[in-house]
C-alpha cells in the first residue's frame, strides 16, 4: 500500500479543495436521509448526473418517503422511470421499497452489511449510503474514483477484474478520512466527475496535480487501464403497428432482458434488418395469417445500450380483420391508455411523435 506522506498528501489535498473550491451543487449533496440517497444512487447507476437530476426531482416529488413509492403502483413508477434505461434497477428499486416499508416498518437499514444486503444494492451503494446517512468509515469506489486513484498513482492493474476491483477497494480505505467519510468521499467523486475527466482533464484546476503520477509522467489519458474492450452486439427489432379501427396492439416484455416489464407494439426481432417484402415472408409474420391491406416503413432508429446496439424499424400494418393471435399476449389500447403505459424510449419516441397519443 502506499506511504504516508503520498496518503496524507492525497486526502488531505482532496478534502482541503472540496471545503474550499468545491461548488458542485447537487440536490442529494449532503442530503442525509438513506431514502433520497439511496434514490439517488440508483438513478445515477449507469447515468449522468445532469440526466438523472430531473428523474431525481420527479421520484422525490411524487414519492417523499420510502412508503409512498413502496405503495405505488407498477405501472406508475415505471412510467416516472422510462428514458432512463436499465430498467431493471427500477424493478430492484420497487422491490426493495416493499421490502423496507412491509418488513421494516420503512426503517431504512444502519449497517453497511444490512443495507449490502438488500435487492439490487452493491458494494458501491452501501458504501455511499453509510456514509452519507451514517457517517460509516466506508469508501465509495465508482467510476470516477477508479480514474483519480489510478491517474494519481500511476496503477497499471486494469480495474474491472476481480483482483483489481479488490486492490483499488483496499486503496480507498485505506485513503478514506474516517474522521469525515462523507466529505472525503464526495470529494473524490467530485473531482473525477469535474476535474479528472475521462477525455481532456483539466489538470491544472486539480488540487492533485504536484504529485500525480500520470500527470508528473505525461499519460494521463493512459488511466486507468481496462482488461479488455467491450463487445457491443447489434439487434434488429422491427415493431409492427396493427392498427384496428382507433387502437394499436401493445404487448408486455416479460422475458428477462432489456427493457423488461415495459410495454411495446409487435415485434419480430432477426438477425438482420428486414424490408417491407423481406418482412412479409418471414416465418414470425406469416404465423400470424394477418388480414391485411399493405404496409407501410415508417420510421428506423438506433438506440445504444452499454452492450447493444438496438436497430428499431416501425411498420405500420393497415389490417382489414381483427386479428387472432398465435402464441403472443397483449392487449388493444387507444391514446389515453397508451399515455399511462411504459415504454422503451424508442417505442415512446416513435408513439409521440406520430400522435398515437
Amino acid at each position: 500500500m502506499k506511504t504516508r506522506p503520498i496518503a496524507h498528501f492525497f486526502t488531505s489535498g482532496l478534502t482541503a479543495w472540496h471545503a474550499t473550491i468545491n461548488n458542485r451543487s447537487l440536490p442529494w449533496k449532503n442530503e442525509k436521509d438513506p431514502y433520497r440517497i439511496w434514490l439517488s444512487e440508483v438513478i445515477l447507476q449507469q447515468t449522468r448526473a445532469q440526466q438523472g437530476l430531473p428523474y431525481y426531482l420527479r421520484f422525490t416529488e411524487a414519492y417523499p418517503t420510502i412508503n409512498e413509492l413502496a405503495a405505488a403502483g407498477d405501472n406508475d413508477v415505471f412510467r416516472l422511470w422510462q428514458g432512463l434505461g436499465y430498467y431493471n434497477r427500477c424493478k430492484n428499486m420497487l422491490a426493495t421499497a416493499r421490502y423496507i416499508a412491509g418488513e421494516l416498518g420503512g426503517n431504512f437499514p444502519r449497517s453497511y452489511e444490512d443495507i449490502l444486503g438488500l435487492k439490487g444494492i452493491g458494494p458501491y451503494t452501501a458504501a455511499a449510503i453509510s456514509s452519507f446517512a451514517y457517517g460509516l468509515p466506508r469508501a465509495v469506489v465508482d467510476g470516477n474514483v477508479y480514474r483519480v486513484l489510478a491517474r494519481f498513482f500511476r496503477i497499471d492493474i486494469p480495474f474491472d477484474t476481480t483482483g483489481g476491483k479488490q486492490y483499488f477497494a483496499d486503496l480507498a480505505a485505506q485513503l478514506l478520512d474516517k474522521n469525515d467519510s462523507a466529505g472525503y468521499n464526495q470529494a473524490i467523486m467530485d473531482l473525477g466527475a469535474t476535474v479528472c475527466l475521462p477525455r481532456k482533464a483539466r489538470c491544472t484546476d486539480c488540487p492533485l496535480q504536484p504529485r500525480c503520477s500520470a500527470y508528473l509522467h505525461n499519460v494521463i489519458d493512459l488511466f486507468p487501464v481496462r482488461s479488455k474492450r467491450v463487445v457491443v452486439s447489434k439487434r434488429y427489432f422491427h415493431y409492427l403497428i396493427l392498427k384496428w379501427e382507433e387502437s394499436i396492439w401493445i404487448q408486455k416484455r416479460t422475458a428477462r432482458d432489456i427493457w423488461e416489464n415495459l410495454h411495446e407494439p409487435f415485434l419480430i426481432e432477426s438477425m438482420e434488418p428486414m424490408d417491407v417484402r423481406a418482412l412479409s415472408l418471414n416465418e414470425q409474420f406469416l404465423v400470424q395469417n394477418f388480414g391485411y391491406t399493405h404496409i407501410e416503413l415508417e420510421y428506423s432508429g438506433k438506440q445504444r445500450l452499454t452492450h447493444q446496439i438496438i436497430e428499431a424499424r416501425f411498420l405500420t400494418v393497415y389490417l382489414n380483420e381483427k386479428p387472432h393471435f398465435k402464441g403472443r399476449e397483449g392487449k388493444w389500447m387507444t391514446g389515453t391508455d397508451l399515455e399511462n403505459t411504459p415504454f422503451p424510449k424508442t417505442v415512446l419516441s416513435f408513439l409521440k411523435n406520430n400522435f398515437y397519443f
